[in-house]
């Protein structure tokens, strides 16, 4: 069972800059499409961005621009590099690996991490 850790969050001014690290546990990451999701309070976890084992990506719209995922299979760990970060980004970030176009994901989610977007 692949386990799932992420790290890298906490408390940023407005325009900052963040790194997210997710790392897996077991080798069978490197074939998964990964994603970064987030969970705002009171809102439903939605999917920020996604990253094929080749290196295709693909972001949300209110992300674009600004985010970015990478992935290093040799570590199997998958990355957010956040900047211009908004009040508006403020969530706990979890990574999975979506199934497909749907809701589903394939791993067992981890504990996440906190980003705080606040001045």
């Amino acid at each position: 069972q692949v386990q799932l850790v992420e790290s890298g969050g906490g408390l940023v001014q407005p325009g900052g800059s963040l790194r997210l690290s997710c790392a897996a546990s077991g080798s069978i990451f490197s074939i998964y499409v990964m994603g970064w999701y987030r969970q705002a309070p009171g809102k439903k976890r939605e999917l920020i961005a996604t990253i094929t084992s080749g290196g295709q990506t693909n972001y949300a719209d209110s992300v674009k621009g600004r985010f970015t995922i990478s992935r290093d299979n040799a570590k199997n760990t998958v990355y957010l590099q956040m900047n211009s970060l908004k009040p508006e980004d403020t969530a706990v970030y979890y990574c999975n690996a979506p199934v497909g176009e749907t809701s589903l994901v394939r791993l067992s989610w981890g504990q996440g991490t906190q980003v705080t977007v606040s001045s």
